[in-house]
């Protein structure tokens, strides 16, 4: 196989993007600011200074690119069988045999419309099938008309063919993250790397883009399947979670200054470590470079739907997604992004709405979620792969949330550090709550393995009308843990959910205790649902669960501190399942409640375990 190196200017470009958005500053008073206001009062203010930053619209020249003018034909759809949701069979919507395939059209209405100085690319109304990814570029804004649906095929063949990087047998890809890991790997459906003043919009929700993750190829599979296969058969191995033959049987042959304790420790006890969603973060761990990280063909790793790097200035605004492949946007150190008004319709494995990563300033408003996997996951990172820092300076606001495992999550993946998050004015709406409920309202995440920091988050006047999950989520210690197998509802249950024991026997370097402090929760409003025991909200108003010391497995002492300096203040969680218990706390500090209301009781305390 012949391996291409990254362009080093492409990665100078990423760098210097890096240090660029570390020096933004944002238009707020600092923390530190003194006077009457209070310190909350201060914070809320740098949250307005942050949404101020977008009052001004991107602007793009007043000329259209229709890319029916560069060959772009509609065609008809029908409906399959495929897969609604990850576990549901049922009709879907898929473009009719002998659709033209429209990739080339609308790759060249957007080379003319760059090569004009910018402007707006537009797709129309009707049906659009498109055999590869739609790459953005500056001062482009890719705009669908009502009525236009864009179908992304279904084949992973067609995101190996266009990418800036040959990598011979794995195909031509494309710099790529995958849950917060640098590789090289199949594009995403639309791309940038390294563009400023770019738009994705839509005129409404009728405007639609379509990843098609459940629609089945015609040897059966879809994307869907690579998160684990649940039917018997010849490809029952092309699975992310089971081990692939073409990763190598030691990491040291792609590492070999590795010594015998660090390919213990990375390996573990078993070959857990050679499945593609275990190799690609050890392949961080050992010092690989990304370039060398090659996917693609061969491997099982899904594509984000829309994924931007490095990109400054972007507008994601008026359009609904449906069925992503994986998580279905992903800015990484990207610069002043906003997303308004989408819709998000994706009911898939990993189908995380929003997962800005290393970015700074961004504003989420107006958005509708309707999730397979976490509404909203702020990441910044994973393993050694941190060069881009921590996101910071985001507002989210006027949003609904529906099915969904966390509603506003922070992590899992945060290894490089979160801060400054504000979220206010949302409804978790939970729409399908007896069939596919919320798991969690407000969600941070992180273990041993992500460590990183998770402080300034602050949440104000949010509503929760048909509560959260009614019942618990049990994780899985590690074996010999202080805590208790099937204790923890951690993954579902509770309306407040501090997880730093997530997930933690999927890594088996456990070497970074993290860090969660200064958190400031109001004004939850939290209703019940009727139920056959009465009127109930969630399993348990409250889920705390610090840092467990037992899991570190570094070489040298750590300090592992307790999740610490929290307040939660004037918030009612309804009536929970388990109010006998209205919360689990497990190395916590300093935690305050005031004037919370829990099944009918007034709580004014301070916790500590």
């Amino acid at each position: 196989m012949t391996i291409t190196t990254i362009n080093p200017q492409r990665r100078s470009l990423l760098r210097a993007a890096s240090a660029s958005v570390a020096g933004l500053s944002v238009g707020a008073p600092a923390l530190a600011t003194t006077g009457q206001a209070s310190a909350i009062d201060q914070a809320w203010a740098r949250a307005q200074g942050i949404v101020d930053q977008f009052k001004t619209p991107l602007v793009f020249p007043q000329r259209d690119f229709n890319i029916t003018a560069y060959g772009a034909k509609p065609c008809k759809s029908i409906m399959v069988a495929g897969y609604v949701a990850h576990h549901e069979m049922g009709q879907v919507s898929t473009p009719a045999p002998g659709a033209s395939d429209c990739y080339a059209a609308i790759a060249a209405a957007i080379a003319a419309c760059s090569a004009a100085g910018g402007g707006r690319v537009l797709i129309p109304a009707g049906n659009w099938f498109v055999k590869g990814p739609i790459v953005l570029k500056s001062n482009v804004n890719v705009h669908l008309a009502k009525g236009a649906h864009v179908y992304f095929s279904n084949d992973p063949e067609d995101f190996a063919k266009y990418g800036e990087y040959d990598c011979g047998a794995n195909g031509k890809l494309v710099i790529s993250r995958w849950q917060s890991n640098d590789c090289l790997n199949y594009s995403p459906m639309v791309y940038a790397y390294g563009q400023t003043n770019i738009a994705l919009t839509g005129e409404d929700w009728t405007s639609i883009i379509d990843g098609q993750g459940g629609v089945p190829q015609a040897n059966g599979d879809a994307w869907w399947d690579w998160k684990g296969k649940r039917k018997a058969g010849p490809r029952q191995h092309q699975a992310q979670n089971l081990v692939n033959p073409n990763n190598p049987k030691s990491i040291r042959d792609v590492a070999p200054g590795l010594s015998d304790a660090q390919v213990a420790l990375m390996e573990g006890k078993d070959d857990k470590w050679r499945t593609d969603e275990a190799y690609l973060p050890t392949l961080s761990e050992a010092g690989v470079p990304a370039a060398q990280r090659i996917f693609g063909r061969g491997h099982w790793l899904r594509p984000c739907m829309v994924e931007f790097i490095g990109c400054s200035n972007v507008l994601l605004q008026g359009y609904q997604l449906n069925a992503a492949p994986f998580w279905q946007h992903h800015p990484v150190n990207c610069s002043k992004l906003e997303i308004r008004q989408v819709l998000m319709e994706s009911l898939g494995p990993n189908s995380d709405g929003f997962d800005p990563e290393a970015c700074n300033t961004v504003l989420v408003e107006g958005c509708t979620f309707n999730s397979g996997d976490d509404c909203i996951a702020i990441k910044a990172g994973k393993n050694l792969d941190t060069q881009f820092g921590p996101t910071q300076n985001v507002v989210i606001q006027n949003c609904v949330m529906n099915s969904g495992h966390g509603g506003v999550t922070l992590g899992s993946e945060m290894s490089g550090g979160i801060q400054h998050v504000y979220a206010q004015n949302i409804e978790f709406r939970n729409a399908h709550w007896a069939t596919d409920p919320l798991n969690t309202a407000i969600r941070m995440k992180t273990n041993m393995n992500r460590g990183g920091f998770l402080r300034h988050f602050y949440v104000r006047n949010v509503t929760m009308p048909n509560g959260v999950s009614l019942k618990p989520l049990v994780y899985k210690p590690l074996p010999g843990s202080p805590i208790p197998p099937n204790a923890v509802g951690s993954s579902a249950g509770a309306v407040v959910t501090i997880d730093c024991d997530y997930a933690p026997t999927a890594d088996n370097v456990r070497t970074r205790p993290p860090i969660v402090e200064n958190i400031h929760i109001s004004g939850v409003k939290v209703g019940n649902v009727q139920t056959k025991d009465g009127p109930r909200s969630c399993y348990q108003a409250l889920l705390l669960l610090g840092p467990v010391a037992f899991d570190y497995n570094g070489d040298k002492p750590a300090e592992i501190l307790p999740i610490r300096d929290v307040t939660i203040t004037d918030c009612d969680f309804g009536t929970p399942v388990n109010a006998a218990q209205p919360w689990f706390i497990y190395n916590v500090r300093n935690v305050k409640l005031t004037n919370v209301t829990i099944a009918g009781k007034v709580h004014d305390t301070t916790l500590s375990a």
